[in-house]
């Protein structure tokens, strides 16, 4: 390693490296937003070498630019393992650049060459259809952050580091982006960090002053306000202004120097055993430059640099404005491109200032974790089944086999895998992984602190977009986890999980991009037994968020026992490339199948329960079909078809009950859409079928589309009703009863059994006792409190 001295220095040489550099990339920058032809300025410009369009952002570009030059002098001079996230949002035309600039570009994309072919190419298809998005996106290699939705660059960098002890995440957080929530509570990362066995992290706040339309919070903040905020975070706050050149390269040269070598001091004192234990100090650089620096300082005599006019396109009319055109090609001049690229090749001194090989941001494994993916180590899941002797007979918190799942990963996979959940693990009865590991926190630790050490590997934070978007990153490197959230507050960060959604879908498009361990999301404490929080706990959106999302990549699971979901769980952590979201709550419910009965439902998505129905029809159809999705709801429908075979015994019932949400859709709109005749070996052709559903009964209708007679689907599920109640309360305000589907049951079949008005007062009695029986006695009615299957109702 070079000391910080040295890092800190510049020779001649080196600024003359550093200018190319940066030089080069604004240069390429504004080409990519401006030109479709005369790359190299070759002529003089002329409209027709102007795209149609004028799509991209100039503004954070060149600050961006300065940073990574300065880092590829670092790695160079170093040998540090570094990758480079870009928050600025639409910050991709300059890092593109760098890309093709390290010829990491072309290696993977062989038709964008590395010359004035290659050149023009590039700038073509930036935000052009056929093309590259403005912001820096699956398609950018060195990128694991999709910068087109704010706030999750610095989350990102702290997942990307966790177990990664030799890599350093350099994070340029826009002044805009800094305003938005996720970003806010991003900063505690450090409090997570431990310097013995993780990364780094190196947050550069680029305050240029202003976002789209006006000047951002922190850039109209006294220095000395942004100190203080910063230093309270926990920061070591370095901070480099200027807009001068040479001297803010001597100046940035300085401060990386300094953060680095701070970065390094802490890591050295946690790896040779002199360090205290105390929380570490980590450095930050708050960088001020110009919003547009180097670009057009006035257009039509209105400032544009240093303001909000610099953010997109600051010469917009070029092509009908003489005026304007005449002021782009003098901007692009004067970066000198004959000098930076003769014959269309960047030159000696741009490539003196380049890593080789694996160690161009561009080019670093870590952006590309597939390549670094092991197999988890998981031992067969069978271990931990339950012992079902009969269906519906006994109650168990089915997720404490799932927890004793994930306490075995830890053992096995002790720098590859990590549960990351809010606050709430033993809360949502995972509280088997403490057995092997500690909560993290490089806070302070006192006596009444349990479970908790700067040792620890499970990831508590009260924040969902803190967890998900480290499990994001720690995914993306190459590792695995898990998610585990209350249902209702997955929808906090259910914008996140359509972005990496969004990642995952055009990664499949691209060869080069290895397939990553899936983003396993657990939702529990769920809708219906969040009786005891109330409404605002109350709501299973996420489902739908999924299900809008491509086929390709878009999983649901609703296991409705613990070994259904251990069989899932299996499935989906040896996974790759998918969002797996699976939904089990975690109160006592009832157990209905033996693990090989689990194995062989979980595999088939979907299957009829012939022990919970009675099928008589003498066509081999029944009557009615109940089917079911979700826990609850599944004892929802096991009770009322016990009630129908009870009171109206020459009723023909199947009940039919859905793991995979993703096999009812036909094939053709889902891979795992299950075949015409599997579809009607469960539900028919033409039988009416009642279907109970943990979710927005509109997700079902949605699902059986283009399915025969799909309007016989009644389905029954959450309506945004409920409150501090009773369980089974839950389900009479939301008409997802045993007597609603009961009811509903005789309702939608054209048999006419005996004793059917006898049952539907029995429902309408049974429910009106219900009412006052929870107002009484502030508990659910021994009948349905304690029933199990063969208990009449």
């Amino acid at each position: 390693m070079t000391d910080t001295d040295a890092l800190a220095s510049l020779t001649d040489d080196d600024v003359r490296a550093l200018d190319a550099w940066f030089r080069a990339a604004n240069y390429l920058t504004v080409a990519q937003i401006y030109l479709q032809d005369n790359v190299l300025l070759e002529r003089p410009l002329t409209p027709d070498d102007i795209k149609p369009r004028l799509l991209g952002h100039w503004g954070t570009g060149p600050g961006q630019a300065l940073v990574y030059a300065h880092m590829n002098r670092l790695i160079r001079l170093t040998g540090q393992q570094a990758i480079y996230l870009s928050g600025p949002g639409h910050g991709g035309p300059t890092l593109v650049g760098a890309g093709w600039l390290e010829d990491t570009y072309s290696e993977v994309y062989p038709d964008v060459t590395r010359d004035g072919a290659g050149m023009k190419r590039l700038c073509r298809q930036f935000s052009s259809p056929g093309g590259i998005p403005s912001h820096v996106s699956v398609t950018t290699p060195g990128s694991i952050h999709e910068g087109g939705e704010l706030g999750y660059a610095l989350v990102h960098a702290f997942g990307s580091v966790f177990d990664n002890p030799d890599l350093l995440s350099v994070c340029v957080v826009g002044d805009g982006e800094a305003e938005t929530g996720p970003l806010e509570g991003s900063w505690k990362g450090i409090s997570f960090l431990n310097p013995e066995r993780d990364g780094a992290v190196l947050p550069i706040l680029h305050l240029n002053g202003a976002k789209i339309a006006s000047p951002t919070v922190l850039a109209r903040k006294s220095p000395e306000d942004v100190r203080a905020l910063f230093t309270g975070h926990g920061y070591d706050v370095i901070e480099v202004e200027g807009d001068d050149l040479p001297g803010m390269h001597h100046r940035f040269a300085a401060g990386l120097a300094e953060a680095y070598g701070k970065i390094r001091a802490i890591q050295t004192a946690a790896r040779d055993g002199s360090w205290d234990g105390a929380m570490p100090r980590w450095p930050m650089i708050v960088l001020r430059s110009p919003k547009g620096w180097t670009g057009p300082k006035t257009v039509d005599g209105v400032q544009v640099e240093g303001t909000w006019r610099a953010h997109q396109v600051p010469l917009s009319g070029v092509k009908e404005n003489a005026d304007h055109l005449r002021q782009l090609e003098e901007w692009m001049r004067s970066y000198d491109p004959d000098e930076l690229f003769p014959d269309g090749i960047p030159n000696a001194d741009i490539d003196a200032n380049n890593p080789a090989g694996e160690l161009r941001m561009s080019a670093n494994p870590a952006a590309n974790g597939g390549v670094l993916t092991e197999d988890l180590r998981i031992r067969p899941f069978r271990d931990y089944a339950l012992d079902v002797t009969s269906p519906a007979s006994t109650r168990v918190e089915g997720m404490r086999q799932l927890g004793a799942m994930l306490a075995d990963f830890y053992r096995d996979n002790p720098e590859t895998f990590r549960l990351f959940c809010p606050d709430e693990t033993n809360s949502n009865r995972l509280g088997a992984v403490f057995d092997v590991s500690d909560r993290m926190s490089a806070e302070v630790v006192t006596d009444e602190d349990v479970k908790l050490s700067k040792d620890g590997r499970v990831m508590e934070v009260l924040s969902e977009h803190n967890c998900q978007g480290w499990l994001e990153a720690y995914t993306l490197t190459g590792r695995h986890g898990m998610f585990a959230t209350y249902e209702a507050f997955a929808m906090v960060s259910a914008s996140m999980t359509v972005q990496h959604a969004k990642w995952l879908e055009e990664a499949n498009h691209l060869p080069w991009r290895a397939k990553i361990p899936s983003l396993n999301i657990l939702l529990t404490s769920t809708t219906w037994r969040n009786d005891h929080n109330g409404f605002s706990h109350q709501g299973p959106g996420l489902i739908n968020v999924v299900l809008n999302m491509r086929s390709a990549v878009a999983r649901v699971y609703l296991p409705p026992d613990a070994n259904c979901m251990l069989s899932v769980a299996d499935h989906c952590f040896r996974s790759r490339n998918y969002v797996n979201l699976l939904v089990m709550d975690k109160q006592p419910h009832l157990q209905y199948l033996t693990m090989d009965e689990a194995v062989e439902h979980c595999t088939k998505g979907a299957g009829i329960w012939e022990w919970a129905g009675n099928e008589t029809g003498t066509d081999g159809k029944p009557d009615i079909v109940l089917a079911c999705a979700g826990d609850v709801v599944t004892a929802e429908t096991v009770a009322a078809a016990e009630l129908l075979k009870e009171w109206v015994p020459d009723l023909s019932v199947r009940v039919v009950n859905v793991v995979d949400l993703m096999t009812l859709p036909r094939q053709k709109d889902h891979p795992h859409g299950m075949s015409e005749a599997d579809f009607r070996g469960l539900f028919t052709d033409d039988v009416d079928v009642v279907f109970a559903f943990h979710g927005y009964h509109g997700a079902i209708h949605k699902l059986v589309h283009g399915r025969p007679k799909a309007d016989r689907f009644h389905v029954r599920g959450f309506i945004e009703q409920g409150t501090t109640t009773t369980p089974f309360d839950m389900t009479v305000l939301n008409e997802a009863s045993r007597y609603h589907l009961a009811v509903d049951a005789l309702n939608n079949t054209d048999a006419t059994p005996a004793n059917a008005q006898e049952l539907r007062e029995h429902c309408a009695q049974m429910l009106e006792k219900h009412h006052a029986y929870v107002r009484e006695h502030l508990q659910d009615m021994p009948e349905v409190r304690d029933w199990v299957l063969g208990q009449q109702s």
